[in-house]
């Protein structure tokens, strides 16, 4: 997908709140082999340097645009690669951590993507996922209404962003069964405060919007902006707008 950093970033600190939240879970040993599955930027995959004293660290993505941005933190114990989740699992590496911030939601199938995951992980190793899981939130149901509707239901030609995030009882349940040990898991709700419904639009740009956007022939990509701006506005109409954001943290080591 197409990726905007600048976009992205706007809402950095809102953005990097759970990347924290994630590393809180993460024990801090030293000379640790890791990936980062989804780097984005990189800069928050740089902050596990200082964490992680003389570990070496591995950021994959699949955005170019994102990475040009990750290659300005790039050291000796820090490198990126240009590569999707899905991909980088079919490597026979093994790490002593994987941690994920806010990117296996992009991906299917998180039944069978969990254990391929934990197989990856080296004997007394750890795995470290923070997800967001507010996809029944109205911001994301209204994309799903709008695109639904005609034009863009025939443009999209039968496809339908799928959800693929777990309740936390199934994550929770995918680590036992994988010989998970100190299992964690649970959501956590981020209270944001954006300053109106504008904010809410920027906010979806960067992220939730992107698959519908990306899909629909150029001549009604912005017609459907548009409309989703138009509505937001309809349904935030107050200044400021609170944003419950919600998202699932997952660890365990094995």
């Amino acid at each position: 997908m197409p990726w905007n950093p600048e976009l992205y970033d706007q809402f950095k600190e809102e953005r990097s709140a759970p990347f924290f939240e994630l590393l809180g879970l993460v024990e801090s040993k030293s000379g640790l082999s890791v990936i980062d599955l989804g780097c984005g930027t990189g800069e928050l995959t740089s902050k596990l340097l200082d964490y992680l004293e003389d570990s070496k660290v591995l950021g994959i993505d699949s955005s170019e645009e994102m990475l040009k941005k990750a290659a300005h933190f790039k050291t000796s114990r820090l490198t990126f690669e240009k590569r999707s989740i899905e991909e980088q699992l079919h490597f026979s590496d093994t790490y002593d951590l994987i941690i994920s911030n806010a990117a296996i939601q992009w991906c299917e199938n998180h039944k069978e993507l969990f254990p391929r995951m934990i197989s990856k992980i080296k004997n007394g190793g750890q795995l470290a996922v923070q997800i967001p899981s507010n996809h029944e939130y109205v911001v994301h149901k209204l994309l799903r209404e709008i695109a639904g509707r005609e034009p863009y239901k025939t443009a999209y030609n039968s496809w339908e962003r799928k959800y693929t995030v777990l309740t936390i009882e199934e994550y929770a349940g995918i680590l036992f069964d994988n010989k998970g040990k100190e299992i964690t898991v649970y959501e956590k709700v981020f209270p944001h405060v954006l300053e109106n419904a504008d904010a809410v639009f920027a906010w979806a740009s960067g992220t939730a919007m992107i698959p519908y956007v990306e899909r629909l022939p150029d001549d009604i990509k912005e017609q459907f902006k548009k409309e989703y701006k138009s509505e937001l506005q309809n349904i935030f109409p107050e200044s400021p707008v609170f944003y419950p954001f919600k998202r699932t943290f997952i660890s365990a080591k094995f």
